[in-house]
């Protein structure tokens, strides 16, 4: 989905006329399904095709395999932004833990797409720095809310807390392993006040 924001990168515009949306979206979801399965160099036709489309519509919407990569990257940060706003109705601390095990996930995924995406732009273009604001708006506030609560330390801040999931979703890709060290990470954040 192309975002609203004026900081957002310049994407194709999803159609408005409802059949154009739905296929938009089936391009996405198969992209999104190709590249998680093949890796980045998946076949566009191939992707097409597992959308149940033709070829000559997904250029329609994708002219490049770089606006493909970069709208199926943005639809995952907005996901990810949208999450966080459904989880803010749980308690403060189930919001935030449950939110990061998901950004955990997310960053495995988009370092993928990120990577092959770097062979065209630089870290500074638009697509990275509206993911950056979006996923640390969203960070930002489920931290904050757990902070005001009294659950998480007041000394921590979201940019620390992105980087260690980040490097927890670089370090393994084993289930087991990735809770145990977001267990520790997760234990880390907890407020503790000082006994005395």
């Amino acid at each position: 989905m192309t975002p609203a924001s004026p900081d957002a990168p310049t994407l194709p515009q999803p159609p408005k006329r409802a059949d154009a949306r739905r296929n938009y979206e089936k391009l996405l979801a198969a992209a999104r399904e190709a590249f998680a399965e093949e890796g980045t160099d998946a076949k566009l036709d191939d992707i097409a095709r597992r959308a149940g489309l033709g070829s000559g519509t997904l250029y329609r919407h994708f002219p490049t395999r770089q606006q493909l990569l970069e709208a199926v990257y943005v639809d995952e940060v907005e996901a990810m932004a949208r999450a966080a706003d459904e989880l803010a109705a749980l308690p403060p601390w189930e919001a935030l833990s449950r939110w990061l095990r998901e950004f955990v996930r997310f960053s495995t995924t988009k370092r993928a797409l990120a990577s092959e995406m770097l062979n065209q732009v630089d870290r500074d273009a638009a697509v990275f720095a509206f993911s950056r604001g979006a996923i640390t708006r969203a960070g930002d506030g489920l931290l904050g809310r757990a902070q005001e609560a009294g659950v998480v330390r007041p000394d921590a801040r979201f940019g620390e807390v992105g980087r260690l999931i980040a490097a927890i979703g670089a370090a393994t890709s084993d289930e087991d392993e990735v809770e145990r060290l977001l267990g520790l990470v997760l234990d880390g954040l907890r407020y503790r006040p000082a006994e005395g």
